[in-house]
């Protein structure tokens, strides 16, 4: 694709020295132009002559819109006439609409009327855009235009400048995406045309980011092209970009002296009970921690049994981390002498800082910071565990259960709630990591740790912003392919759309931005708390589909149901079963049973028939992933299952036959032991529900899509 940026640059210098935030239509035509995206012919005419004159040479029918960089909605001004088809129509039309147009704005600057080629009835309405997003910067908006644009909001998102696959998947990524392929007798669209506007819009606010909005609607698309008949262009300045950035490089270099650090200083260490300094040594201590434990504190000279000193700066040999456990006010004077002695990473607990408003002194300490090569945890945080290091840097409850899971937050209450989550299901955990006001160290530098962890199997983080969104994009698609992110953002309000200039900006609501940019960084979005921890415990203990194939086998027709529901809800394949599995299923079910899929083995059958059905679904190579649900009866008790699914499961998996396989159980409070019997050997079990076993199964598959497992 060639695109000219002379032109391009040309007319935004213009309209940015008069002051302007808004282009003309003519000034859009010419910028459409230089990037080959296609419009209608059209003309700006200054008098009603000049317009009968464009629109004979145009061809009838035309539409007249004002032009005026102070009317924004033209529609709305009464400034557009529409199907136009005679010379006497259009000298009528313009005077309507410039007498409008003073009436709606008499302070407006009306520069003309444009003067368009009237688009044929017929092709699909859709939306092409893009606008600048806080969080991800320029991002391209695609979904269904016209009147229905802001009626059914089906609009998605990817980074710009998107690629043309990316740009296909847009197409894909809408709920009426059947629309575009042609229904009831229409004619599909052409998609490569589409693609290619998708792509060309995005590359423009890439290229040019004083860009804001940009806002084609509607397009018409139709089996033999694409035409924007509408074009709207904000411009602005271009954000700065505040924050330093770090290469992959330095940040494992930093993040593996504060995830393995050989000696740990506590800036704020005391012998009393009751504060956090004191807290912190003996979580240090009592945890096991093997390296160093260096406590600072101006008025002691012991501290639980370790020799205290009066600054950072008098702890002899080098030192990884600085615990701060002081008073806010304290921290700059303290940090200064962290940086004087060359210690890499600082974790800042203390509260007081830009989450009560002070943002000058939380300024203060990344300046300091930066200007040492100090990175910064927190503050205004719990600290964190690095279990495999026996390391327990915080002044919350101590743990110690190791294991594939990294975990992180950004509020404390969450961190904690984390915390007891992995304790009462003794889920192990390689990390857990407290962000706070993430003043420097943020998801993307742990995303980049975890990783590259070897300890590290799977990444959940709990987020209610992200301070570079298009770092964590980043190290999101280095990570994914080789182990799960799961993500929980908190907070889906639009409240960014409230000042939005166009139809785009409008419905790029900071939610639906997320979860597009997350998606197209291969990140599982857990919907809330309990989901993310429960794909964190479940993923790593699920091998990988290689398929799509899934079968239910169940004692019960009704959880069969809802566990097809749950199949169809977590975009997860029902396998046809062909006759001959068909036939050898019905070998050991009863008359009255059911196969099919759901296979209903019915509730009353023996040990044998579970273990036969779940051997000959692990033994086909035409079933990717197995569904159990099992009812509580007396016949088969639930450890008995618990016991003959995880020996079966084990067997096949020493022959080298991996399968996901996902149990709901049913009954009394037995179950719950069974459960946690099952979870404990491979089989993600739940008792209760019918839904969680399936959504954790849903959420390997898309991890598995994302990794390229699958296609």
């Amino acid at each position: 694709m060639t695109y000219d940026n002379d032109a391009v640059r040309a007319v935004l210098d213009a309209a940015r020295a008069e002051g302007r935030t808004a282009l003309t239509a003519p000034e859009g035509k010419r910028i459409t132009d230089a990037y080959s995206i296609p419009t209608p012919a059209e003309g700006l005419a200054e008098s009603a002559d000049e317009a009968v004159a464009l629109a004979d040479r145009i061809g009838f029918p035309v539409v007249l819109k004002i032009v005026s960089p102070d009317i924004l909605h033209k529609t709305d001004a009464g400034g557009v006439r529409m199907g136009l088809t005679s010379c006497a129509d259009v000298r009528s039309a313009f005077t309507t609409i410039v007498d409008n147009a003073r009436a709606y704005d008499a302070k407006a600057r009306i520069l003309g009327v444009q003067v368009q080629q009237m688009i044929p009835d017929g092709g699909q309405e859709v939306i092409v855009g893009a606008v600048t997003d806080p969080t991800f910067g320029k991002v391209v908006a695609f979904g269904l235009g016209g009147v229905l644009v802001e009626v059914l909001k089906d609009i998605t998102f990817r980074l710009a400048p998107a690629t043309r696959d990316e740009a296909l998947s847009m197409l894909d990524g809408i709920r009426a995406a059947e629309v575009l392929r042609g229904v009831r007798g229409g004619e599909a669209v052409d998609r490569a045309a589409l693609a290619d506007l998708i792509v060309r819009v995005s590359r423009l606010v890439a290229d040019f980011p004083e860009i804001t909005e940009v806002d084609l609607n509607p397009v018409f698309a139709t089996a033999s092209g694409v035409l924007a008949a509408d074009v709207r262009l904000l411009i602005g300045d271009p954000a700065p970009r505040t924050r330093r950035r770090y290469s992959r490089e330095e940040i494992l270099g930093s993040m593996r002296r504060l995830m393995q650090p050989r000696s740990v200083a506590v800036v704020g260490a005391s012998n009393e009970q009751g504060k956090i300094g004191n807290s912190v040594m003996r979580n240090l201590i009592d945890g096991g921690f093997p390296g160093e434990i260096h406590p600072v504190n101006p008025k002691a000279d012991d501290i639980l049994g370790r020799k205290a000193y009066k600054t950072v700066t008098d702890v002899p040999g080098e030192v990884d981390v600085a615990v701060f456990a002081i008073p806010a006010k304290f921290v700059p004077a303290a940090l200064e002498e962290v940086g004087r002695k060359g210690i890499p990473n600082a974790v800042l607990i203390p509260s007081g800082f830009a989450e009560t408003g002070e943002h000058e002194l939380q300024a203060r300490i990344v300046a300091i910071a930066e200007e040492h090569g100090v990175r910064l945890l927190g503050p205004n945080i719990y600290g964190y565990y690095s279990t495999w290091q026996d390391l327990c840097a915080t002044f919350c409850t101590p743990y110690d259960v190791k294991g594939p899971v990294a975990l992180t937050s950004q509020s404390g209450g969450i961190g904690m709630a984390i915390l007891g989550f992995a304790r009462t299901t003794k889920t192990g955990v390689s990390a857990i990591v407290g962000l706070g006001n993430k003043s420097d160290l943020d998801e993307d530098d742990l995303l980049t740790w975890f990783g590259e962890d070897d300890r590290t199997q799977c990444i959940a983080m709990h987020l209610e912003d992200l301070k570079d969104g298009r770092a964590f994009v980043e190290a999101a698609r280095a990570t994914v392919p080789r182990k799960p992110v799961v993500v929980l953002k908190a907070g889906r309000t639009a409240a960014g759309a409230k000042a939005a200039g166009s139809h785009t900006g409008a419905l790029a609501g900071d939610d639906a931005v997320y979860d597009d940019i997350l998606r197209q960084a291969g990140v599982i979005r857990a919907p809330g708390l309990n989901e993310m921890l429960e794909y964190a415990r479940a993923l790593p203990v699920l091998p990988a589909p290689q398929g799509d194939n899934v079968v239910i086998i169940t004692g019960a027709g009704g959880s069969g149901v809802l566990l097809s529901d749950a199949i169809v809800d977590n975009g997860l394949s029902l396998m046809e079963i062909p006759e001959d599995l068909d036939a050898a299923f019905r070998r050991f079910i009863p008359p009255f049973g059911a196969a099919g899929n759901p296979v209903d083995i019915t509730g009353g059958e023996p040990p044998s028939t579970y273990e036969a059905t779940i051997r000959l679904g692990l033994e086909d190579p035409r079933i990717h992933a197995l569904v159990l649900g099992y009812w509580h009866t007396i016949v088969t008790p639930p450890m008995v299952f618990a016991e003959l699914t995880a020996r079966v499961v084990e067997e096949f998996r020493a022959r080298g036959i991996a399968k996901p396989v996902v149990a709901s159980l049913a009954g009394d409070t037995e179950v719950e032991e069974a459960c946690a019997y099952l979870f404990e050997r491979g089989v993600v079990a739940y008792p209760y529900t019918t839904e969680k076993p399936v959504a954790v199964l849903g959420a390997k598959y898309r991890w598995a899509r994302s990794a390229g497992l699958l296609t």
